[in-house]
């Protein structure tokens, strides 16, 4: 039986959700691919998880930079067939500070899309065969519970704190529609997962509500692992669908 493979992106902090949920795949048996902006970033965690008894590699990718998804992904045709899961992981919050619309910067706005929305969307488009041609992938999308200032604005009217990060999140929600939709006659199921607040800033200190990254990592595990039939183009928070 042909190993599984997985790519996940923004895993390159030995603290974060991306390496957390690397290793709970390697413990399913996947072959997992982390990716960070640069080489040594990407193969010291490829490491880690070797030294750990997983199967690893690392590749650099910048989702700010589109021109390199096509290498990814002849290099993972090449090299494996197929991809049976891609995490989008990586993110910016470039205007955690601001607290108005109005305030907003257009590098902040410019930021948040590209590596938020547009490289997740570009990046799958690029892995389109290489997801098709595994049995049954899963494409997770990492979203954020920023996305409900902007869904309840009709409800609670205000200002939205950090509003190009929320609505980049909340753009993705729609996103991952958009792309269910699109595999709808494949095999890829293609879902939302909010990973809640998680203590990846170990350095910074610990809020009290937050959770260790292995928890978000299961709920990410378990939408990259939906059996056949399963649902796609939901958002999932806490192991449960919300939208």
């Amino acid at each position: 039986m042909t190993q599984k493979v997985a790519l996940i992106t923004g895993a390159g902090r030995p603290a974060g959700i991306g390496m957390a949920t690397a290793f709970a795949l390697g413990e399913q048996g996947f072959h997992v691919i982390v990716t960070s902006r640069t080489d040594a970033q990407s193969e010291e965690q490829a490491m880690a998880l070797r030294e750990a008894g997983f199967s690893a590699e690392g590749y650099r990718l910048d989702l700010g930079d589109p021109t390199e998804f096509a290498r990814i992904a002849e290099r993972i045709r090449v090299d494996h067939g197929q991809l049976d899961a891609l995490i989008n992981n990586a993110s910016v919050f470039p205007d955690m500070n601001t607290g108005s619309a109005l305030d907003v910067s257009i590098e902040h706005v410019q930021a948040a899309f590209d590596v938020d929305v547009i490289g997740p969307w570009l990046l799958t488009v690029a892995l389109r065969g290489v997801l098709e041609a595994a049995p049954a992938a899963r494409v997770v999308n990492l979203s954020s519970g920023a996305y409900q200032q902007i869904s309840y604005l009709g409800q609670h009217p205000g200002d939205v704190g950090a509003p190009a990060y929320s609505l980049a999140e909340h753009t993705l929600n729609y996103l991952t529609q958009m792309l269910a939709a699109a595999f709808r006659d494949t095999e890829v199921l293609v879902n939302a997962v909010d990973p809640g607040r998680a203590d990846t800033h170990p350095e910074l200190g610990a809020d009290e509500e937050d959770q260790p990254p292995s928890v978000a990592a299961g709920w990410i595990v378990q939408a990259a692992t939906l059996p056949a039939g399963g649902p796609s183009g939901a958002i999932f928070a806490d192991g449960e669908r919300v939208g």
